[in-house]
């Protein structure tokens, strides 16, 4: 396997200074911690400094990163929250949001394939990254968080459904037989998750909880690789594997100790957001084709362009799972929150490159309008729902007001 010593090194060193720098900049400027790895990533990349250069191992833990990220968000959700309307009402904004996706990529794409990857990657939502927002704001379990997450976990599991569907590079009818079978063996242990087999396994996990064991983690692991593994070895996309193994592990847990599976969460956050997760987010700035961007107006402008489309085709369907009475800020607010994406459109889009569907430039301009997403979108959302918040409180408290005289 090639690797370089340096670039191994600088890896860990820009996931190390990256949160105190976010945190010093933060006085002045808030900016996403993902962005600014991925920016960090350009700078040190071949883009600019060369200082990383990109190799085989690199490449390895950016992949089990990006696998890490689809598993956590997968055991975040909390499937009892956010069923009924609000996962009824996020999936039919879903199929709106395909459908003008897959439209208005005609304009852009050379070929109906082309089309295909722009418009699945029009359609997706960043849950891992958004999540973290709404839980530190204290939004995670209200209403208004309930229905982000379900347009979340909809932009997210959807998009991939539709990769191994339709860019599996099989016909539709053979695509959705493979998927089937991936279903019903995933379906079969989460059936067995759900009722209670797991609870054989929480005694050995709490045994071990703070010993070299770690039979937890491990779990983990075993998990999240061997779901990645069939996924792999169906031909479908790896992330499907994760995302369904994130659902699974939190199955597993169900009905453990409250103590037990907050621990246990806490180190496998630990694993993810403190060593894979960054290195997945660092090397997709390494590897972005700076070039290909700036080097032609045409696919420089495409930048604000994919953006503004986020809006259109992701976030204006989203606003049918907000909840019921949302204020036209809540409303903008879910749009922002729904229209966020990176992972999958960095996903995507490099398959596309690797079979020479998409250009280097296109696929940049799509990966940039994420990441501008991702640096405007849920701040400005968070912003809107507190307005909206505070306004309703105020409103609350002028109607409680004992009249004069």
């Amino acid at each position: 396997m090639d690797y370089s010593i340096g670039t191994l090194v600088l890896f860990p060193a820009v996931a190390v200074a990256a949160p105190p720098l976010v945190r010093l900049l933060s006085r002045w400027v808030a900016i996403p911690l993902v962005v600014f790895e991925i920016l960090l990533g350009l700078v040190l990349g071949p883009a600019v400094l060369g200082w990383i250069v990109p190799d085989d191992l690199t490449a390895f833990f950016a992949d089990f990163g990006l696998a890490m990220l689809f598993f956590l968000a997968g055991n975040e959700i909390d499937f009892h929250a956010i069923r009924g309307r609000p996962l009824t009402r996020a999936a039919i904004g879903w199929i709106i949001s395909l459908a003008a996706g897959l439209g208005i990529a005609t304009l852009f794409a050379h070929d109906l394939a082309a089309a295909g990857f722009i418009g699945i990657a029009l359609t997706s939502t960043a849950l891992g990254t958004i999540m973290p927002v709404l839980r530190d704001s204290g939004d995670l379990r209200t209403p208004f968080g309930v229905s982000v997450v379900a347009i979340g976990a909809i932009g997210e599991f959807g998009p991939l459904l539709a990769i191994s569907l339709f860019l599996s590079g099989r016909s539709p009818l053979t695509a959705a037989l493979v998927l089937v079978a991936f279903a019903v063996i995933a379906g079969a242990a989460i059936w067995l998750a759900a009722r209670g087999e797991g609870r054989r396994l929480h005694r050995i996990i709490n045994a071990t909880l703070h010993t070299s064991g770690q039979f937890g983690v491990r779990l983990v692991v075993l998990v999240l690789v061997a779901l990645v593994a069939l996924s792999v070895e169906l031909d479908l996309d790896m992330l499907l594997g994760a995302f369904t193994a994130g659902v699974l592990y939190r199955l597993i847990l169900s009905g453990a100790p409250e103590h037990d599976v907050e621990v246990i969460e806490g180190k496998v956050e630990a694993l993810g957001y403190g060593f894979l997760v960054p290195i997945f987010f660092i090397a997709t700035g390494v590897t972005f084709d700076l070039e290909a961007l700036v080097n032609d107006i045409r696919t420089l402008v495409l930048l604000p362009v994919f953006v503004v489309l986020f809006l259109v085709v992701r976030g204006v369907p989203s606003m049918l799972a907000a909840p019921r009475g949302s204020s036209r800020r809540d409303l903008a607010a879910t749009a922002l929150f729904g229209a966020t994406g990176l992972p999958i459109i960095v996903a995507v889009t490099a398959i596309g490159v690797d079979r020479g569907e998409l250009s280097s430039g296109l696929a940049a301009a799509l990966v940039g309008a994420g990441m501008l997403s991702v640096l405007l979108f849920p701040l400005t959302a968070l912003a809107l729902h507190r307005r909206s918040a505070d306004a309703a409180s105020r409103r609350a408290d002028d109607e409680h007001v004992p009249a004069e005289g």
